[in-house]
């Protein structure tokens, strides 16, 4: 990753977060298993970093309230898809300039410790006028 990009930025993270979620296209996929999912968003920093009140940060409860009712609505086939509307999500929130969204399925095989997915989105630059 290019770290001058994020250069100047805060990172919030969100670590396993575990949800139950129906995900996959294996017969025995069709209830809800485990789920860990994991974001990184990359935010602006506040004009005032010696402020203590979380109006002037990013306040990362509406991460994991916006990802449990998203995996309870309904099944998803691929993890593809689910980490796809995540950063939807995240991207959507004012403030997050980027993100890093992964899943993983850890008792999906019993010779490895987890399958998954992740990406890195970011968000359009506001346009300049010219």
């Amino acid at each position: 990753m290019n770290d001058l990009l994020l250069q100047g930025m805060r990172r919030i993270f969100l670590r396993n977060f575990r949800v139950d979620c129906s995900i996959g296209i294996h017969d025995f996929e069709q209830a809800p298993q485990r789920l860990l999912v994991n974001v990184d968003l990359y935010v602006d920093r506040p004009v005032a970093p010696g402020s203590d009140v979380i109006e002037a940060v990013v306040d990362y409860d509406f991460l994991r309230e916006r990802i449990a009712a998203l995996a309870a609505t309904r099944h998803f086939n691929l993890q593809e898809t689910l980490v796809e509307e995540i950063a939807a999500i995240c991207l959507g929130h004012p403030g997050v300039r980027a993100a890093r969204v992964s899943t993983e399925k850890p008792d999906v095989y019993p010779d490895c410790d987890a399958v998954g997915v992740e990406i890195f989105v970011r968000a359009e630059e506001p346009a300049t006028g010219g």
